[in-house]
């Protein structure tokens, strides 16, 4: 018998409630600053196409660092595993934005997953596609079976004016030969896929291709082979936290992306997706309402992928 979901969610959002003043927005980026702090939603999405929702689950908001698994399925649908020369696959332990990392590592980004590593997936897809932006944004699209999905041109102007410590690492990427194209360009693009907005019910349903083998259920059509797919998944366990993936496998068990816009994806492979929303972040950049919905999921449903 399935589990019900709808109750345990129910019950979820009565137990974070307290934490809506805790934490903040990440002001870095001034339109971020404008959220209302206080919103919070979740949904959760089944394998079979079962839909379970609380709070503001179907308000858009800007995925930002969430993109970045986007990108990647994207790159390796079109390259497979030669990306992985030019960036790796080991956790940061340090800050998503690291200079020092990156100079230490020589110019190879520990991850795709941190700033650096999303920035040589872009100069990838550069070379690869022939309109970039459209076709990411048509991929995700097609993810999440919603056509109504879209960059936030104002996110994305705001990241281009304040982004000069990303701009030192397009350059500095640039300078050891790992940026092939115009670091504009580049920067262009990563600063779009930052700024796309998607609700929790969305992010739930795209994120099914990783809990699927990747193939879409939508559409019926593989977009990653079972492999893939599961050294993807892998990628998230160990790297999609920036530097508390550890307390994220540690607490909630499953391979998932947060993003500095207040949202968190999470997959339990072969049974659901499941998204949150909630602006206000912890220390690290991960939002505190989210984290603490997951672990209270994997904790009630008593499963996690361990």
């Amino acid at each position: 018998m399935s589990p019900d979901y709808q109750s345990v969610l129910e019950a979820i959002q009565n137990e974070v409630v307290p934490l809506r003043r805790t934490g903040a927005v990440a002001n870095y980026i001034p339109e971020l600053a404008k959220v209302n702090p206080d919103k919070f939603g979740m949904h959760l999405q089944t394998i079979d196409g079962q839909g379970f929702s609380v709070g503001d689950s179907g308000e858009s908001f800007s995925i930002q660092s969430i993109s970045k698994v986007f990108a990647l399925a994207m790159v390796v649908s079109c390259v497979g595993e030669k990306i992985f020369d030019r960036v790796g696959v080991e956790p940061s332990g340090s800050s998503f934005n690291s200079l020092v990392q990156l100079e230490y590592e020589k110019g190879i980004p520990r991850n795709p997953l941190i700033n650096a590593g999303a920035m040589v997936v872009c100069d990838v897809l550069i070379e690869q596609l022939q309109k970039p932006k459209k076709e990411i944004l048509d991929f995700i699209r097609i993810l999440a079976n919603n056509k109504k999905i879209c960059y936030n041109e104002n996110v994305a102007a705001s990241e281009n004016k304040f982004g000069f410590r990303n701009a030192a690492l397009a350059n500095f990427l640039k300078s050891f030969g790992n940026i092939h194209n115009n670091v504009n360009d580049v920067l262009d693009l990563y600063f779009h896929i930052c700024s796309i907005e998607m609700s929790c019910k969305d992010l739930a349903a795209a994120f099914l291709l990783f809990a699927n083998h990747g193939k879409v259920i939508s559409a019926d059509k593989a977009l990653l082979t079972k492999s893939q797919t599961k050294r993807l998944n892998a990628v998230m366990q160990t790297c999609g936290f920036y530097d508390e993936a550890g307390e994220f496998s540690f607490t909630v068990g499953l391979p998932g992306k947060s993003g500095v816009g207040g949202g968190i994806v999470a997959l339990h492979p072969h049974r659901y997706a499941v998204a949150t929303w909630g602006p206000r972040l912890n220390a690290r950049g991960n939002s505190v309402m989210g984290m603490r919905a997951l672990e209270l999921l994997t904790t009630k449903l008593g499963t996690s992928i361990f």
